[in-house]
């Protein structure tokens, strides 16, 4: 008859092991995560070491420490602790010898969760450890599961350490390997067939079940939503499960305003929104310094090209990095100060961050992810009626309980923005909130955004690569070029009156001429080959001259002709190639001369389809007119 006490012997420490493993490998893969000290290696090399060392060694070093004449074991009898050969000592071996795989595992599933949600969840308000609890734990709940249990699998296949740590003691340390190792050794091969198989099916079974598609999703499940939550916050949690449920027995209510519409939540008005930001981060490329305040409602736009610094701004205002020196005032809060020592966490900011791929929270609901950065002192009631509120101002309300992945694009930025409003936000930062739609359903967003902006009575930064969209949107312009703020100020002012190379490059100019002063009105165009008579003064310091290619204007045969005192700086031109969109046409035209080869040209010009039907028809060579009201008079960038 087979003595069935090492397997329960085996699953006792394997269980037990598989906890304590389980514990610490979280905690040291959240460690070790956020750890950039000069001894990762050394700790990494550590908490590997138990994977690549032999069995019998990891054993003799543990009995070196454990034994009675250890260090440790020394210490242990002076309180008549014994470790060495009881069965504490097979749950020491299993867990160490099991660590390392719980431990990489569980890092590799903390490294492969978007950073953006677990800063978006901060910037909502959350604390470090409710990040962790709520969104860091839950999604990474399938890789928790497979390092659970290969560490169970491992534990209960140990054998070298345990045995020189524990022993091999019938009915107290003797494990299914030791049994199926002396099984062997006696020749009893059935028996020892048989604890395989056991072995074998145990381990092969756990992880066929956590690799199952259906145990992948696991996290979505209420259960282990529910025990993470309970592990921080079980009063808020309460309440938010209590909401939840209402949300899903009842249609959510709107709360009508004054004029029976759905109003945002928006913080109570200060009497001067302001943002101040001085700051300086070094960067391998290039050291972002940038000095500006805002302090209108209206949404202020940031044009640069990538790489600029652009939304590395915003992610300093909003604590997610750290700038290497200044300062950043909200409404007369220092968020940042690098002489006093402030450096206010996200949490703390009260500034809200809308995301380019909106990081919302896969594992929550709809509705979940709104209530998710709402105040804790709010009731079940007052959380509902806030999620309704918000959600009916976006017109999703009937979705609430779908999950993020269930919406389009569209639907999740209008989620996102909702979320990100919920907390009364004294600033709400928008980073390229359109550039992941199509052109149909950016214009409707865009629509729907500009009503909400304009309800919310905070300060708005918007990051755009699109021109049309920041000179829709915004009142003030901001442009950046490699980390340099190069201009600031008002919207027209910058599109009609550059005053640098770079600002109208960035803002669209395409067509550029080096330029010298032959008088105070009148310049010469190096490129073009042509003298131009300009409106403005032409300063000291001019390097170049530029037109925008919508601006360039053609003259009529008759117009010409009759009046060619009335249209100065007008030249013959001919076309060199031309380039079609669905409703402009791209002219590349060459003065004074017919063109050599499509890319022989000096100027672009950009007409409507309308007026390219008439144009084409005429004879060359044309008549191109360099409005002297269009003309911009450029210096070289300051940086």
């Amino acid at each position: 008859m087979i003595d069935f006490s090492p397997l329960w012997i085996s699953l006792r420490i394997a269980a037990i092991a598989t906890l304590i493993t389980g514990i610490l490998g979280i905690v040291a893969a959240h460690f070790m995560q956020r750890y950039r000290g000069r001894w990762r290696s050394l700790l990494e090399g550590l908490f590997l070491a138990p994977m690549v060392l032999p069995p019998t060694v990891l054993g003799f070093l543990l009995l070196l420490l454990l034994g009675r004449n250890g260090p440790l074991g020394t210490l242990l009898s002076y309180t008549g602790i014994n470790i060495v050969f009881t069965w504490y000592a097979a749950v020491l071996t299993a867990t160490v010898v099991a660590f390392p795989l719980m431990y990489k595992t569980t890092l590799s599933a903390f490294e492969q969760i978007d950073s953006r949600l677990q800063q978006a969840a901060s910037t909502l308000g959350a604390s470090e450890q409710t990040v962790f609890f709520r969104i860091t734990l839950p999604l990474s709940l399938p890789g928790l599961l497979a390092g659970l249990t290969l560490a169970f699998a491992r534990a209960l296949g140990e054998f070298g350490a345990t045995l020189m740590l524990a022993g091999n003691i019938p009915g107290r340390t003797q494990t299914l390997p030791m049994a199926i190792y002396f099984a062997v050794e006696s020749g009893n091969f059935r028996e020892a067939a048989f604890w395989s198989a056991l072995v074998l099916g145990i381990s092969l079974g756990g992880i066929l079940v956590v690799n199952s598609s259906a145990n992948r999703r696991l996290y979505q499940h209420s259960f282990f939503k529910k025990l993470f939550e309970q592990l921080f916050d079980r009063r808020f949690n309460q309440r938010l499960n209590q909401s939840s449920r209402r949300l899903e027995q009842a249609p959510i209510e709107q709360a009508p305003s004054s004029e029976g519409q759905i109003t945002a939540i928006s913080p109570t008005p200060h009497s001067q929104p302001h943002l101040e930001v001085n700051i300086c981060k070094h960067l391998s490329s290039y050291k972002l310094t940038v000095n500006f305040v805002a302090n209108e409602q209206e949404p202020l736009g940031f044009l640069g090209a990538s790489g600029a610094g652009k939304s590395l701004i915003l992610r300093c205002i909003a604590g997610i990095e750290t700038p290497d020196s200044g300062r950043i005032v909200l409404n007369g809060r220092v968020l940042f100060d690098s002489k006093q020592g402030i450096n206010l966490p996200s949490c703390d900011r009260k500034v809200g961050i809308l995301f380019q791929n909106y990081a919302l929270f896969p594992h929550l609901t709809i509705a979940q992810n709104v209530a998710f950065g709402l105040p804790q002192k709010l009731s079940p009631t007052q959380i509902r009626a806030a999620v309704g509120q918000q959600l009916a101002a976006v017109q999703l309300e009937s979705l609430a309980q779908r999950y993020p992945h269930e919406l389009s694009g569209g639907q999740q930025q209008r989620v996102a923005l909702a979320r990100a409003l919920a907390n009364e936000p004294e600033a709400l930062l928008l980073d390229e909130p359109f550039s992941a739609l199509d052109t149909h359903l950016r214009s409707q967003i865009e629509q729907q955004l500009s009503l909400r902006l304009r309800r919310y009575h905070g300060i708005t930064l918007l990051v755009t690569h699109n021109l049309e969209e920041a000179y829709r949107i915004c009142h003030q312009l901001l442009i950046l070029n490699q980390g340099n703020l190069i201009a600031h100020s008002p919207k027209h002012d910058i599109f009609e009156q550059p005053r640098t190379v770079r600002v109208a490059q960035l803002t669209g100019c395409k067509n550029f001429s080096p330029a010298v002063a032959i008088n105070e009105k009148t310049i010469e165009a190096r490129r073009w080959q042509c003298r131009l008579e300009t409106v403005e003064p032409v300063a000291a310091n001019l390097t170049q001259v530029g037109i925008r290619a919508h601006q360039i204007t053609f003259l009529r045969e008759s117009e010409s002709s009759s009046l060619p005192n009335s249209f100065p700086n007008t030249f013959d031109c001919w076309l060199a190639a031309t380039s079609e969109t669905p409703h402009r046409m791209t002219l590349y035209l060459k003065l004074h001369h017919p063109s050599k080869g499509e890319q022989d040209y000096h100027l672009q010009a950009e007409v409507f389809k309308e007026k390219w039907r008439w144009l084409k028809d005429q004879p060359f060579p044309w008549q191109v007119r360099l409005d002297p009201l269009r003309l911009l008079l450029l210096t070289e960038d300051d940086s």
